[in-house]
């Protein structure tokens, strides 16, 4: 589908008011606002992620750094994986190294190593690019370089990316990054170059566990969305009004 660029800003505000708001974890959405956000006309792509079935292995990252030509042994990638731990004392250890890309065989977490008998759960969170219905980034860009598509996806034009960094200070998600290389930011696009001719992301298509699914939410019958309005699923830092369309299955409630 054809991409169209939006015009020069209006408001450059967009970037102290995302960083001023606070930090939380995530919202469960009801069954009402599930069907609301597959059915605005806004909405297209959109990410399910179970992280029921997450194990950490690690080859949504390997895939997605070679299908997207991110530099391999540095340290950004556009998409990472999280393990959490959570202790007796209500505390959650959270590390990714490499953005989990080896997977998880190292005990130690945040440097030292937990007791089994300490540990109370312990889980993984694949995150990504919430590919928002109101990015922030899109608001600051003051040059129109990161734009979204009428498919409701949010890219990177390099060609007019000037490198000042409003866009990754404005996500509140923390998912954009200087590219090593190029010198632009960059970011999950949901593989678009793949998904537009009936391709899998590179991620979705390397998880042996069916841990990530990508779906058209303006379809009644696709998985993605049968998932969303049938299944509890939450979405993470509702409260900023960006309206993610990554939607999460057993999201915990230590997850930040």
């Amino acid at each position: 589908m054809k991409c169209s660029r939006r015009s020069f800003l209006k408001k450059g505000l967009g970037s102290a008011i995302a960083a001023s708001l606070p930090l939380s974890s995530f919202k469960f959405l009801s069954p009402a606002e599930a069907r609301a956000a597959v059915g605005d006309p806004a909405v297209r792509w959109g990410f399910l992620i179970n992280t029921y079935k997450c194990t950490g292995c690690g080859f949504c990252v390997k895939a997605c750094k070679k299908e997207n030509k991110v530099p391999y042994d540095l340290p950004v990638t556009r998409t990472w994986v999280e393990r959490y731990v959570v202790t007796r004392d209500g505390e959650a250890h959270i590390d990714s190294p490499a953005g989990g890309r080896d997977g998880y065989t190292d005990p130690k977490i945040e440097g030292k190593e937990i007791a089994a008998e300490e540990i109370t759960k312990a889980f993984f969170v694949p995150k990504l690019c919430n590919q928002c219905q109101n990015p922030a980034c899109v608001q600051v860009c003051p040059v129109g370089a990161t734009f979204q598509t009428e498919d409701g996806v949010v890219l990177v034009d390099r060609t007019w990316c000037i490198g000042c960094g409003y866009c990754i200070m404005a996500c509140p998600y923390g998912v954009r990054f200087f590219h090593p290389v190029y010198k632009v930011a960059e970011k999950c696009t949901f593989c678009y170059h793949r998904i537009t001719k009936g391709m899998k992301s590179a991620c979705v298509q390397a998880c042996p566990f069916g841990a990530r699914q990508i779906g058209d939410l303006k379809d009644p019958d696709d998985p993605v969305t049968r998932a969303i309005l049938t299944q509890r699923v939450a979405v993470l830092k509702d409260e900023y009004g960006t309206k993610p369309q990554v939607f999460y299955i057993g999201l915990d409630e230590n997850v930040r």
